[in-house]
């Protein structure tokens, strides 16, 4: 026996016709046909509920809501219904108000035909009841369709908002992976040219001088150490980068001699927070090339982290020339707000100030992670 053909690619399913059917025929919108049901009946029976306020009066009234209330219904099931059949066929507004419309045309019809029965009317006596018929179609008919035409806008209006959300949040998601593939191609342009010039000058020390050159190579090995393992990863831990960071300056520091000195400073406590790869490298490239090498005396680089409220603040202190005379364009330091901004919005930042007596101070600002916050306060609650 053949099996059972699947559904058409791009048919909507039973479950999402029937929550759009749903979507229109539910107890919020029954509650307000009811209104709009009261809101045609109270006028009629107002002045005889007024002047003649007995039980006949009081049932005539219910009586005549109910018979809207059947035809409001009735209605109301219609719509619903073509909202269900539209979903997902890609027509135009106008076949589709078109079509709408039409079906609550006929579905009023129908009503006037249920109202009659509800009346206990011989279905011999229908053919007499055509002019009060034609009243009840063309008054359902104008509600019916004006509502049509209100929930499709409506729903219009919400399947459109809800697409560019969803765009929104697709586009969001590319420019993330975007950022991180201009950082994987980042970290393959750098870690080629590190390595590289580190061989050679690693090559030309063991010419002139052996031991240099044997203190250069333990250096460099200690820097790929650190960073082979998560070379490719999108997160790292200040602890890694702190260690990058002195295998860094100890290779430069044996390049340039007494022209760099640096030192770290990080407690223990926030060694485990988490940093983005590569933001502490670029201020430090920056701090060198624009900094120190353009001074024939150099200069020192002093790098700490510490706490700021629920934040994670690491700096980068130069003795360098400052904001005088800088060159470059500022690449590094705009890649790196940008690299911020997308992975922390507002909560992060990069600011520059002046260091005194010279140089420049560049701050990362971090959020720190949830875990490393209830770690301190554990900590102030222990030390109380």
């Amino acid at each position: 026996m053949a099996a059972l053909a699947a559904p058409a690619a791009g048919t909507p399913s039973r479950s999402i016709r029937r929550a759009e059917f749903l979507r229109v025929f539910n107890l919020r919108t029954i509650t307000v046909l009811f209104y709009l049901c009261l809101g045609v009946v109270l006028p009629r029976f107002i002045p005889f509920l007024a002047f003649e306020f007995d039980l006949n009066s009081v049932s005539s009234t219910f009586k005549f809501l109910r018979q809207n209330l059947i035809s409001g219904v009735t209605v109301l099931a219609t719509i619903a219904a073509v909202r269900a059949l539209v979903v997902g066929r890609g027509w135009s507004r106008t076949r589709s108000l078109v079509v709408g419309i039409s079906c609550v045309g006929a579905a009023a019809i129908v009503s006037a035909a249920f109202r009659l029965l509800a009346f206990g009317v011989p279905l011999e006596l229908f053919p007499s009841r055509w002019p009060w018929a034609i009243g009840v179609w063309f008054l359902w008919t104008m509600i019916g369709g004006m509502g049509f035409a209100l929930i499709h806008f409506v729903q219009e209006d919400e399947d459109a908002r809800r697409a560019l959300d969803e765009e929104s949040i697709t586009q969001e998601a590319l420019t993330a992976q975007m950022t991180q593939a201009r950082l994987s191609a980042l970290q393959a342009q750098i870690e080629p040219h590190f390595l590289f010039n580190t061989l050679a000058n690693v090559k030309r020390l063991y010419e002139t001088a052996p031991a240099r050159g044997r203190e250069m190579l333990s250096s460099l090995i200690g820097y790929l150490r650190a960073a082979l393992p998560t070379m490719r990863q999108s997160g790292s831990s200040l602890r890694r980068e702190l260690e990058l960071a002195r295998s860094y300056l100890t290779i430069l520091q044996m390049r340039m001699g007494e022209r760099l000195g640096f030192s770290i400073e990080a407690p223990d406590a926030l060694l485990d927070a988490e940093v983005p790869p590569l933001v502490l490298g670029t201020l430090i490239e920056n701090a060198l090339k624009h900094g120190l090498a353009p001074l024939p005396e150099g200069g020192t680089i002093v790098i700490r982290a510490l706490r700021d409220g629920d934040q994670l603040r690491i700096e980068v202190h130069d003795t360098g020339r400052g904001f005088y005379g800088q060159g470059g364009s500022g690449v590094g330091l705009a890649n790196t707000r940008s690299r911020l901004a997308a992975l922390y919005g507002s909560s992060a930042a990069l600011q520059l100030a002046a260091n005194y007596p010279s140089g420049v101070v560049a701050s990362v600002v971090l959020p720190l992670a949830a875990r490393e916050r209830t770690d301190h306060r554990l900590a102030q609650e222990v030390s109380a």
